[in-house]
């Protein structure tokens, strides 16, 4: 299959028509592979407007929802981004491509050890990865000017709001298990102002500040 140009196809209908309009953004969707982040049975499918299964229940979201959340970073190339769920470390690569390091926390240690091999083969070296309790952020490495959560969280974890650096932004789809809304927090002198964009489903967001298991 021609994936340079199904890339192509995805930024020309899904991306563009819906907006999204950040010249970084858009080349960063053009350039990664996302066929690499699925098993090879449904790399067919890696470009289409869906999200699609991955191992443990997860999902690798839907090309037009990592562009919009990627979009509304505000990325200009200097940043320290956390992200929380690495998944299939698609997500990751994107940021990886748009600023200067990505530290990302996956729970689940077999879909964060697939993601380290895959980025690394395709050669990313500015993208760390480690297994724990993502609500807990990675405070050992904060500040961050951004943060990224790639799950459905009840509400914004507080030790993710307090490892936000001056100037930040933090984004997260909030709302119930069933659908959420994607929230933009800003940290200015101290003070979190939030904005609401647009509606989702994301899988849970389980751990300490999160869903717990069987809710």
């Amino acid at each position: 299959m021609d994936f340079e140009a199904l890339r192509e196809f995805m930024v020309q209908t899904q991306l563009i028509p819906r907006g999204i309009h950040d010249k970084r953004v858009l080349d960063a969707m053009l350039k990664v592979p996302r066929h690499l982040f699925v098993d090879e049975p449904m790399q067919f499918k890696a470009y289409d407007d869906m999200a699609l299964s991955i191992d443990e229940n997860q999902t690798i979201s839907q090309p037009y929802m990592v562009a919009i959340m990627t979009e509304l970073l505000e990325l200009k190339g200097n940043e320290k981004v956390l992200e929380i769920g690495t998944g299939s470390g698609y997500q990751a690569a994107i940021l990886a491509e748009l600023a200067k390091e990505v530290f990302s926390v996956e729970r689940i240690a077999s879909l964060a050890g697939r993601a380290e091999e895959r980025l690394y083969a395709i050669g990313y070296k500015n993208i760390h990865i480690k297994v724990d309790d993502g609500t807990l952020g990675w405070p050992e490495e904060s500040p961050f000017d951004r943060i990224i959560i790639t799950a459905g969280a009840p509400k914004i974890p507080d030790p993710l709001t307090g490892q936000l650096s001056e100037n930040g932004i933090l984004l997260a789809p909030v709302g119930d298990r069933s659908s959420q809304q994607l929230m933009k927090m800003i940290k200015i002198k101290g003070t979190i102002t939030e904005e609401f964009h647009t509606l989702c489903v994301f899988v849970p967001l389980i751990g300490k500040h999160g869903w717990k298991t069987g809710e």
